[in-house]
């Protein structure tokens, strides 16, 4: 008997907010505008309510603060993840913006060991990043004002089945970094050739598609 469920279209559901608790909004609003993140809305009803929006480059997702939108206590927002194709180039980005972050870090292998402070993986982190470059193994940790807690998170290649649909890029320096990625690779195709490629880009495109579909990339 068919599954009466199957002919029901399922909903698209996308995270569109997080709301993070803050003790000081104007202090919230200068730090995470000096993140370089855009400014979508400021209201303020002049009484009791006053709520800030502001979204990170390239993200679907907003983060919103402010006074009277949640009853948690500021600085209890921990393991916020922000996905970027070059941690230790967003790192860089960040310090010279006059932000505090920690160094870029791999995960010790225990999950339970190390005094660090928590994360994906358990406590233990190992200075720099992943010996073996895998994607979702190196971060980079900072917090706001409040001590509400951030991470970068290295992807360059999806887990398989993650990403579904076309292949997309969110900016315009992921989609740079995705051929800096394929144009390496493809150095090394040519030197196992021992000839130059002629059909570069039809390499390049391949190898693009199966990096962000989790696929064997073509050698």
């Amino acid at each position: 008997m068919a599954n009466p469920e199957s002919k029901i279209r399922s909903n698209d559901m996308k995270l569109e907010v997080v709301v993070i608790p803050v003790s000081d909004v104007d202090r919230a609003k200068e730090f995470y505008g000096r993140l370089g993140w855009r400014l979508d809305a400021d209201y303020d009803n002049g009484v009791d309510f006053r709520v800030v929006q502001f979204t990170p480059p390239g993200s679907g997702c907003a983060v919103i603060f402010g006074k009277n939108v949640t009853g948690a206590a500021p600085g209890s927002a921990q393991g916020l993840y922000l996905v970027v194709s070059d941690v230790t180039a967003a790192r860089d980005q960040l310090l010279r913006r006059g932000v505090k972050i920690s160094e870029v870090f791999h995960d010790g292998g225990s999950v339970n060991a190390g005094p660090d402070e928590p994360y994906l993986f358990g406590r233990l982190r190992v200075s720099g990043p992943d010996l073996a470059h895998r994607s979702y193994r190196s971060f980079a940790s900072f917090s706001d004002p409040d001590g509400n807690g951030w991470l970068f998170q290295e992807i360059t290649t999806r887990l398989p089945g993650r990403v579904a649909g076309d292949t997309t890029y969110a900016s315009a320096s992921d989609l740079a970094s995705a051929l800096r990625r394929a144009e390496a690779a493809h150095g090394e195709h040519e030197k196992r050739t021992g000839q130059r490629d002629e059909n570069w880009p039809d390499w390049y495109a391949e190898y693009m598609v199966r990096e962000q579909a989790g696929e064997e990339l073509p050698q």
